[in-house]
């Protein structure tokens, strides 16, 4: 099962909280397609932006986008004139009034995503993929990880064949809930095709937490017995 299911969805409501959140009877279908063109706008207007996740919350009539980057000084630019054209065109796809909000992510080697196509970017630069993929391995485990994955699929090495390469170092549990595993993928656009890029990354167990009793509750146990 750890082979088959989304290790993000896989957690959902355990570990992991939802990238969109809000609720509609009538018109889900408008909103989730809505939700479509929104992250499509900003995969292509924020391509060097080093975007890890996007958000959307719709409180009312808004919508409330919250864009998560390694680099969210590209995204801003000079006076805010990136912000405010990536909001000008998010408002013509969708017709509602957006409210953007820029956040840094404070270690991108430990985002799957970002991971994942920093790799496919060294593979269009014509790097060796099992170099990539070592570099890669190093600076996520150099940044406190307990284990990644990475695995490469199509013509790697410009070979004829599609072929399927993995490097697995640390651990790894797929199947136990409270991991915390990031997920991450991304295609390589090269002149022999495309190079799918998977990445798993642990990041270690989320603990449950153990509510402690009160001290007023535990003097009127005591009470009760004596």
């Amino acid at each position: 099962m750890g082979h088959k299911v989304h290790p993000c969805a896989f957690r959902l409501g355990i570990n992991r909280d939802w990238q969109a959140k809000w609720y509609a009877e009538k018109n889900y279908a408008r909103f989730l397609l809505d939700d479509i063109r929104l992250r499509r706008v900003v995969e292509q207007k924020c391509s060097g932006g080093a975007v890890a996740r996007l958000e959307i919350e719709r409180p009312g009539d808004e919508v409330y986008l919250t864009l998560y980057s390694a680099r969210p000084g590209i995204l801003i630019g000079r006076g805010g004139q990136n912000v405010e054209a990536l909001k000008s065109d998010l408002e013509k796809v969708s017709g509602d009034k957006i409210r953007l909000t820029i956040r840094e992510v404070e270690h991108p080697e430990l985002e799957a995503s970002l991971v994942a196509r920093s790799i496919a970017e060294r593979l269009e630069e014509r790097i060796p993929f099992r170099r990539a993929m070592k570099q890669a391995t190093f600076r996520t485990l150099q940044a406190g990880a307990k284990g990644i994955k990475i695995r490469c699929g199509g013509r790697l090495g410009g070979l004829e064949i599609a072929r399927t390469e993995t490097l697995h170092q640390g651990q790894m549990p797929l199947h136990k809930l409270r991991a915390n595993i990031d997920y991450g993928l991304a295609e390589a656009h090269t002149m022999m095709g495309r190079i799918g890029v998977k990445v798993w990354i642990y990041k270690g167990d989320i603990m449950p937490e153990v509510k402690e009793k009160s001290a007023t509750a535990e003097t009127s146990e005591v009470s009760q017995d004596t």
